[in-house]
């Protein structure tokens, strides 16, 4: 197992269960599909590119999502 991608996989899914509780202690359905997507999506993700890739972009959907919810 590369160590990059284990680190990575352990910081976007710290992310993710973050943005999980946020969620659900605040009770928006943005924060909590992203925050449960986050944890998940590393055990099907090999590449460390792409786990920062992907990591990347539902961090920018949960922005803009937010954005969206307040308006």
């Amino acid at each position: 197992m590369d160590p990059t991608w284990l680190v990575l996989s352990g910081i976007f899914s710290l992310i993710g269960f973050a943005v999980f509780t946020y969620g659900r202690r605040q009770r928006t359905a943005t924060h909590t599909a992203i925050g449960i997507a986050l944890m998940a999506y590393p055990y099907f993700v090999s590449s460390a590119y792409a786990l920062v890739g992907i990591g990347v972009l539902l961090l920018l959907g949960m922005v803009i999502g937010n954005r969206i919810e307040n308006d």
